[in-house]
């Protein structure tokens, strides 16, 4: 049976096992001391014996699309080459790191950010159609402030592009593989999704965005891992109609195979940003805190905002409980389908509320179950353990309990960071026991 700690390929590299750390927000931006955060931040969790360490959502282009305050944007050459010290600093530690590219789109601070849209009056939203009429009713009462501009043909065309010059300039710094930001209401789910794209064009079909990211990425750095996330918006709200079933989000995958992908990753999730991308529990501690009380009112505009805002969170909250691994079906049925079809080597990686050894390996087929994935993944774990990959490996538990105290700072673009203090003290205890020391998961001695 697989487990957690074998091997695996994906694409054309090996990694040493099957534990991936998932793209988060780092907020490190492209500052003087961006790449040094990053090392700070992402090192540590190929130094404990990650096999895959994911950069979270970075933008290709130089300006807009920025779903949250300080993303860091890789359309400069010149830092992306000094960025190659990421890379250099995973390697040394035995891991691989990947890249996830994004462009915001509906999603952008242009939208929802306040205090953006003050310092930025001009700003627009680049939309795949005109936006739905939900989200131009909450624009006309005054809630998020829509300016969009519909892509055209050849706009499509170029943000394609864009793409591919990203992952041109990652991967010559170094970095191991591409993985796209195709859910999470990125722009690509946009163009995947019916509840945003009615175009009369060839983009008419969401798809064929994906595939033509893939050709210009392929042309320019050939067989270079290539992921991408595939969204089936399940958690969509009741006065949605129209959007991507369970069923629908398989097809994709499976086009994606067939397109070339080396490795797709089943997300459920909404058709807006909301409580189905980290189910579990209201972070009130989050909300109270006095020091971003300031910050909260600057990105959402006002108190009363503020007051808003957090209500629909506790609402969501309750909908979205906490729920161990809440993309497993997902991920066993895309899986069952590539397999029947013959693409055995696109790798499927599973990620969502995973958070026990023992879930990990049932997901990877270590019980009675065919495989959910070959890979597993977790995110917000890291926040409160950098070093967590040493535990894993060695048959024990993450210690974050989804309290999501971590979530909703990164709306000010504060760090990510566990900032609920018995799992602080918890850490601090296994810290002092010597639990994430070691050096015997491959890196070099």
């Amino acid at each position: 049976m697989v487990t957690l700690d074998d091997p695996v390929a994906v694409g054309g590299v090996e990694l040493r096992n099957r534990l991936y750390r998932t793209p988060l927000l780092e907020c490190a931006g492209n500052g003087p001391d961006a790449v040094s955060r990053l090392v700070d931040e992402l090192a540590p969790a190929a130094e404990s014996g990650v096999g895959c360490i994911h950069q979270g959502a970075t933008l290709v282009r130089d300006e807009g699309g920025c779903a949250a305050p300080n993303m860091t944007r890789v359309h400069d050459p010149e830092f992306v080459d000094d960025l190659g010290a990421l890379p250099d600093a995973i390697h040394d530690h035995g891991g691989r790191v990947f890249v996830q590219l994004a462009e915001g789109g509906l999603r952008s601070m242009e939208t929802w950010h306040a205090e953006y849209r003050d310092r930025h009056p001009d700003a627009e939203q680049q939309v795949v159609s005109r936006p739905p009429w939900q989200l131009r009713l909450l624009d006309r009462v005054g809630f998020v402030d829509l300016t969009p501009h519909v892509l055209s043909t050849g706009e499509v065309e170029g943000l394609a592009q864009d793409f591919g010059r990203a992952a041109e300039r990652t991967v010559e710094a170094g970095y191991d593989g591409v993985h796209l930001a195709g859910a999470n209401m990125g722009i690509i789910q946009q163009f995947l999704s019916p509840f945003y794209n009615h175009r009369d064009d060839e983009f008419a079909d969401g798809v064929t965005f994906l595939e033509r990211v893939h050709d210009e990425i392929r042309d320019r750095v050939g067989d270079v891992p290539l992921i991408t996330k595939v969204p089936a918006e399940t958690a969509a709200p009741p006065t949605v109609r129209r959007h991507l079933s369970l069923a629908d989000g398989v097809d994709i995958a499976a086009r994606l195979a067939k397109a070339g992908f080396d490795g797709v990753v089943p997300v459920e999730c909404s058709v807006v940003w909301d409580m189905s991308l980290v189910r579990g529990e209201f972070p009130d501690r989050a909300w109270t805190a006095e020091d971003l009380q300031a910050d909260y009112d600057a990105a959402f505009g006002s108190r009363l905002r503020v007051r808003v805002v957090r209500l629909l969170n506790w609402l969501q909250a309750r909908r979205f409980e906490r729920e161990p691994g809440w993309n497993e079906t997902f991920c066993r049925r895309v899986r069952e389908r590539l397999h029947a079809e013959g693409h055995d080597d696109v790798v499927v990686c599973c990620e969502g509320g995973v958070r026990t050894r023992t879930q990990c390996d049932r997901l990877l087929g270590d019980g009675p179950d065919r495989p959910a994935a070959d890979l597993v993944g977790m995110g917000r774990p890291f926040y409160a353990e950098p070093r967590l990959g040493a535990r894993l490996l060695a048959g024990e538990d993450a210690i974050c309990r989804s309290c999501n105290n971590c979530t909703v700072p990164q709306a000010t673009g504060a760090e990510g960071r566990c900032r609920t203090p018995s799992v602080v003290r918890e850490r601090g205890r296994l810290a002092k026991d010597g639990a994430y020391e070691g050096n015997s998961f491959g890196a070099p001695e």
